[in-house]
């Protein structure tokens, strides 16, 4: 009884938060606790229930869910490399899952060393991995919630993010973006409102072209007049997307703006959409299925990096504890 009423006041507080500030990642883990919090009180088990099965999945689903995950990222990261080339990039879901791999290699060379300190590193490895793991399903589970949430309509622009060009074409990740912001725009337009539409990108050391200009041809030879088009060429970062377009915006006159990204990068615009003061809200568009893993974690890592002390500083601590608690053990004397 006790967990579900924890995880029905989480609900209640995710609700507050979420209609306060959706742009926020904290929303997600509040959500996740109350998720596990509501389904432990739904299952009616007793504490010791709880415990054993909790201990039950761990031993039994964890090491085989774990493992499956490894291979699939793995598999991802080869497919990656074959269709979008070598780099660090698309390394990204091969390293995770070999990262994934180490806390085994380390528990056979603990089996067989018998070695407590070997024990020990494992522990703090696998309470560190368990909380970026924490992190990086509340991650997942808010971009889900997010990318559904409806906009208001009724914002004086749309913004494209560019993602860049082959030469001067646009390629799919590109042309889904600007399709979904013409849907935007035409139901915008439907209800009677004229939004402009910005196109922000500059031009990149291998692109014959500013991509804001691209972009707005291709938004030209699909219908939408000229006039409509506003071109922010400078930016080469999602945050001088963000700010070169409100300056734009705002000698227009226009503040209040709804972003267009790929799906997998909406949450990620959002929080930075919120710390730089924009009144915007961010809309996604479809991804390729095998782009998506290591898409996920480049913006799962970027959020990261934005407070890279805090993460690191919590990851410190969650490592010290294992060591800590061997040499306290050591230290108190036997029973005489």
């Amino acid at each position: 009884m006790i967990p579900l009423v924890i995880g029905l006041a989480l609900l209640g507080a995710f609700a507050l938060m979420l209609r306060r500030e959706p742009r926020r990642l904290a929303n997600g883990v509040v959500l996740l606790f109350a998720l596990l919090f509501t389904l432990l009180g739904m299952m009616d088990l007793d504490t010791d229930s709880v415990v054993g099965f909790a201990t039950a999945m761990l031993i039994i689903l964890s090491p085989l869910l774990v493992l499956v995950l490894a291979g699939l990222l793995m598999a991802n990261g080869v497919q990656m490399v074959r269709r979008e080339g070598r780099r660090v990039a698309n390394l990204m879901s091969f390293g995770l899952g070999v990262a994934l791999l180490a806390p085994y290699v380390l528990f056979v060379v603990a089996v067989i060393s018998e070695s407590v300190w070997f024990a020990t590193v494992l522990a703090s490895i696998t309470l560190v991995v368990s909380y970026i793991s924490f992190l990086l399903v509340a991650f997942l589970l808010y971009s889900f919630v997010y990318l559904r949430l409806p906009y208001e309509r009724g914002m004086g622009a749309i913004v494209v993010h560019g993602s860049g060009l082959i030469g001067a074409r646009v390629p799919p990740l590109l042309a889904s973006r600007l399709d979904r912001a013409l849907e935007v725009y035409r139901a915008e337009f439907a209800v009677g409102n004229h939004p402009l539409l910005v196109t922000s990108g500059g031009k990149g050391s291998d692109e014959a072209m500013a991509e804001a200009d691209a972009m707005a041809g291709y938004l030209i030879d699909r219908g939408l007049p000229d006039t409509a088009i506003l071109r922010e060429d400078r930016s080469a970062t999602t945050r001088e997307n963000l700010l070169f377009s409100k300056d734009l915006l705002a000698a227009c006159g226009v503040s209040r703006m709804v972003l267009v990204t790929s799906n997998f990068h909406t949450l990620r615009t959002a929080i930075f959409a919120r710390r730089l003061g924009l009144d915007a809200q961010v809309v996604g568009s479809p991804t390729a299925f095998y782009y998506m893993p290591s898409a996920i974690l480049r913006e799962f890592v970027g959020i990261l990096f934005e407070h890279k002390w805090v993460y690191f500083g919590v990851c410190l601590a969650m490592a010290a504890v294992p060591p800590l608690l061997v040499l306290a053990v050591a230290v108190i004397p036997g029973e005489q």
